[in-house]
């Protein structure tokens, strides 16, 4: 396997156009990369200039120590897996998997040895003698897979191979990729539109968008310390909610959305976040999850001179729909002008259309520069 290093690569077409602008990246040997965004970000573009399949504007490419710029595809020694298999309809499944490596002179006995291996990991030794139009969508792309398998390559490339199947096969067939780079250590660099994938499959995960990489982290540092706001509305399931809004400095900092749909004194544990910042505009960005149904918001209790416990922060709301999952409920509410969604336990609510409140639980929340979209603070 290979180390794969991105240094400023930049796709610009003839007419101009830049679609990746200087992506840097250095994906470890047997790492697994994904890169994620919604379509048109560049994902694919890199991924195909990785692959050799895009020429490169500018920028260096290197496979473990060899700058690659330059180099066929067939001679970088990676496999790619395609979102449409690509399998030859005319050929069994044997026939398949082994026809790259006849292509390359491998002897018989080695394109059996490579072929039943893959078909062992993978699972398809029953189909081996089948054509591709005989086969379920789940298991074409297993064939596919294991025509990268055979040919141990130092790099595996995939290119939203799972986009054509259902959402069962989908979660199948992540478990099955991701036993796959454990089984082999693999270096390998995964593209999809699908956040779920990405955090489910991903060492790193690189966010892209509009040809710019917006931040490379782990899942959950994404999740829990987004760069900025675009990184912290599309990772996350559902959304994370987004109130606009300003700092104003009365005894206390308090927080007021815009329509003065609510407000409230910044915690502590934001407050320095957002210290210096009075009248600038800004977004609060708070998850489904840290938001709850209120019955009472209370008092505030006083509990010796130095201790003072707040009530929740609430916010009156409109409740518009209530999606009940079984284990879980999506509730969506108007708060002012805002769409909120809160993640909760079953409960009993009141009718659509009625009035509920909404408390919000500021701990894991997020101040986002309105301008930029940059986080604003450390925390």
């Amino acid at each position: 396997m290979a180390r794969v290093r991105l240094e400023g690569i930049r796709k610009i077409y003839q007419d101009s156009t830049v679609a990746v602008h200087g992506v840097d990246l250095d994906v470890a040997d047997g790492e697994f990369v994904v890169l994620v965004g919604p379509s048109g970000c560049g994902k694919s573009t890199t991924l195909r200039m990785i692959a050799g399949l895009e020429s490169i504007s500018a920028g260096k490419l290197m496979i473990g120590d060899r700058v690659v710029n330059d180099v066929p595809p067939k001679d970088r020694d990676i496999a790619m897996v395609f979102q449409s298999y690509a399998l030859y309809p005319h050929m069994t499944v044997h026939d398949n998997l082994a026809f790259a490596l006849k292509l390359r002179g491998n002897s018989r006995t080695e394109i059996e040895k490579r072929v039943q291996e893959a078909a062992t990991i993978l699972g398809i030794n029953e189909f081996l003698d089948r054509t591709p139009r005989q086969l379920s969508g789940g298991q074409r792309q297993r064939v596919a897979l294991g025509r990268a398998i055979v040919r141990q390559p130092q790099v595996f490339l995939f290119d939203e191979p799972l986009s054509n199947l259902d959402a069962q096969l989908r979660v199948q067939m992540r478990r099955e990729i991701a036993r796959l780079h454990q089984e082999l250590a693999a270096t390998m660099i995964y593209v999809t539109h699908d956040q779920v994938e990405a955090m489910t499959l991903g060492d790193r995960i690189v966010v892209m968008n509009k040809g710019h990489v917006q931040q490379i982290d782990t899942p959950m540092n994404l999740y829990d310390h987004p760069r900025n706001r675009f990184v912290a509305g599309f990772i996350g399931s559902p959304a994370m909610n987004f109130v606009d809004g300003t700092i104003k400095q009365a005894d206390l900092l308090e927080f007021v959305a815009e329509g003065n749909a609510f407000t409230f004194v910044v915690p502590p544990s934001l407050a320095e976040r957002v210290q210096g910042l009075e009248g600038h505009p800004l977004t609060l960005g708070i998850r489904p999850e840290d938001v709850s149904v209120a019955i009472d918001s209370g008092p505030t209790i006083f509990l010796g001179e130095s201790t003072i416990v707040h009530p929740p922060i609430t916010a009156p709301a409109c409740l518009d729909l209530v999606e009940a999952l079984g284990n879980e409920v999506f509730v969506y509410a108007t708060v002012g002008s805002y769409s909120i969604t809160a993640r909760v336990a079953p409960q009993p609510l009141p009718p659509l259309g009625g009035p509920i409140t909404l408390a919000f639980d500021l701990a894991k929340a997020h101040f986002f520069d309105r301008e930029s979209g940059d986080r604003v603070g450390k925390g």
